[in-house]
């Protein structure tokens, strides 16, 4: 029970929230192949196409954040420092989503997400890295 006081539940708030993001835009990526009757690709359908790319570019990017969430869980990183790091990179995906689902152009949202998200992967090495050698 140790592992769930402090950063082991900030570490599950964030993973949750993130889980259930990856969950809506997969619903979106299934919505519009309803819509457009297209079982497999895009089949040249510029809103499933970008729906599709909102969805694969976060299983590119949050499964090794919720990585970095959770061992900073498990070496009693604080709450605060998770709670930062979780916030920042799921305020990063969502906005990265809505700017890429909306355009192909690079967007406010699409450009600013990509940045969040690389300035959350940084928070989170620096602060494993600085544990793990201090």
């Amino acid at each position: 029970m140790e592992l769930l006081s402090g950063g082991g539940r900030a570490a599950a708030l964030w993973v949750g929230l993130h889980l259930l993001l990856l969950l809506v835009l997969s619903l979106l990526v299934t919505r519009q192949r309803r819509k457009h009757t297209v079982v497999i690709g895009d089949g040249g359908v510029a809103e499933l196409a970008l729906a599709q790319r909102a969805f694969g570019n976060a299983t590119e990017y949050v499964p090794p954040a919720l990585a970095g969430l959770a061992v900073m869980a498990l070496v009693a990183i604080p709450p605060l420092a998770i709670h930062i790091a979780g916030f920042l990179m799921f305020v990063s995906r969502v906005a990265h989503a809505i700017g890429i689902s909306r355009s192909e152009a690079l967007t406010f949202g699409r450009g600013a997400g990509m940045l969040g998200t690389w300035v959350a992967y940084i928070f989170m090495a620096v602060t494993l890295l600085f544990y793990a050698i201090f």
